[in-house]
C-alpha cells in the first residue's frame, strides 16, 4: 500500500482537558504518515499550551492561530496551511480507535476518487448517554454500515464530523471550507451529496464521540435547530425540488410552519396536510389546511415531510408505498 499524508484538521477552543486523549489517541495510530494541523480559536484556558507541549515533541504536529473566529474559519485556516493527500478532520474533545486513518485510507486507495470514507462511532460521557444520542448514533451507524447514508440526509446530518475522510481533490470539488452556512458539517454534508461522492461501508467503530454539557453543539446557537431546517430547505429547493411537480408539505407543527412560512416568501406554490381534524379546513399564514387525502387526487407531486412521530412517520411510509412513491424522489423526512 502507498503511503500518501494525511492531514487531520483539528480547530480547539478550550478543550485543555480533552485534548491529551485527542491527542494520544492519534499518536498510537497504527497508520504513521500524518499532520495534525490544529488551529486556535482564540482559547482562553490552557489549550494552546498543551498542543504547544505536543508539538515540541513531534513535527508532525503543528499549531497555529485561526486567522479569523469561528470553526468555519479555523477549518479554512487549517485547510489552507495543510498538505497532505487526504483530509480528515478531528474534534479536540474526541478520541480515534487506533486503525481509523489506516482504515480510512484502505478504503479510499481501493475505491478511488470520488468516495468518501466514513466510520461506526460511539458516544461516551461521565454522566451517561442521553436517549437521544444513543438513538441518533444507532441510526448513524446503521446508515454507514450499508453506505446509505444519504438516503436519508434530509432528516439529520449523515455524515459523522470528526469521522470521515477524502483526497484533497474530491474535497476541492466539493468546494472544501468555503461555505459559510451553519451548521457547518451538514452543509458539507450536503455538498458531498450534491457533487455524487459514493460513501464506503463501513462496519468498524473508528471514532469515540464524547458528549459534555458545554460542547458546541449544545452551546453554540449555530447549532440551533432552525439552523438545520435552513440547510434542509435550502438544498431541497436546489438539489431535488422538481417545479413540474406539485409540492406538499405535511404536518402543522413547527417545523411544518417555519417551511411554509419560507415557502410562502419566495412565492413557491404548494399543498399544507396534515391528519388533525382540528386543523383542517383552516387557515395558517392564509394558507388552507387540508386532509392528506388530497394527493390521491395529484398527478404528479413531491412531499416534504415534518411530522416527528414515529408511528405516524411509518403510516405515511405504508401510505406511500401503497402510492409507488419513492423516498428521495417522491417525498423527504425533514424530521
Amino acid at each position: 500500500m502507498s503511503q500518501p499524508l494525511i492531514s487531520i484538521l483539528i480547530p480547539f477552543k478550550n478543550t485543555a482537558k480533552f485534548l491529551p486523549e485527542c491527542i494520544n489517541s492519534i499518536l498510537v495510530q497504527t497508520y504513521t504518515n500524518w499532520e495534525v494541523i490544529a488551529i486556535n480559536d482564540h482559547s482562553t484556558d490552557t489549550s494552546l499550551e498543551t498542543l504547544q507541549s505536543y508539538q515540541a515533541k513531534d513535527e508532525r504536529i503543528k499549531v497555529f492561530n485561526n486567522d479569523g473566529v469561528g470553526i468555519i474559519n479555523a477549518l479554512r485556516t487549517a485547510y489552507n496551511l495543510s498538505t497532505g493527500d487526504y483530509i480528515t478532520r478531528m474534534d479536540s474533545d474526541d478520541m480515534m480507535t487506533s486503525e481509523r486513518l489506516l482504515i480510512m485510507l484502505r478504503a479510499l486507495l481501493e475505491k478511488g476518487n470520488r468516495h468518501l470514507a466514513v466510520g461506526q462511532v460511539k458516544y461516551f460521557s461521565n454522566r451517561g448517554i442521553s436517549n437521544g444520542y444513543e438513538r441518533y448514533a444507532m441510526w448513524l451507524n446503521n446508515l454507514t454500515i450499508s453506505g446509505n447514508n444519504f438516503t436519508e440526509i434530509y432528516k439529520e446530518c449523515v455524515i459523522p464530523s470528526p469521522c470521515w475522510m477524502v483526497s484533497r481533490k474530491d474535497l476541492d470539488y466539493c468546494n472544501a471550507f468555503e461555505s459559510d452556512r451553519y451548521p457547518e458539517d451538514y452543509d458539507l454534508a450536503f455538498r458531498f451529496y450534491a457533487n455524487k461522492l459514493k460513501v464506503i461501508p463501513c462496519d468498524t467503530i473508528l471514532l469515540h464521540w464524547r458528549d459534555y454539557d458545554t460542547r458546541t453543539s449544545r452551546t453554540s446557537e449555530h447549532y440551533a435547530q432552525n439552523y438545520f431546517l435552513d440547510i434542509k430547505l435550502h438544498y431541497f429547493l436546489k438539489l431535488d425540488y422538481q417545479p413540474l411537480k406539485t409540492l406538499v408539505v405535511w404536518g402543522a407543527g413547527n417545523k411544518g410552519k417555519t417551511i411554509a412560512k419560507v415557502l410562502l416568501e419566495q412565492n413557491i406554490d404548494f399543498h399544507w396536510v396534515c391528519d388533525n381534524p382540528k386543523k383542517i379546513g383552516k387557515e395558517i399564514y392564509g394558507k388552507e389546511m387540508q386532509s392528506f387525502q388530497v394527493l390521491n387526487e395529484i398527478k404528479s407531486s413531491q412531499s416534504i415531510i415534518t411530522v416527528a412521530n414515529v408511528e405516524a412517520q411509518e403510516e405515511i411510509m405504508v401510505y406511500f408505498k401503497k402510492q409507488n412513491r419513492l423516498p428521495m424522489l417522491d417525498y423527504f423526512f425533514f424530521c
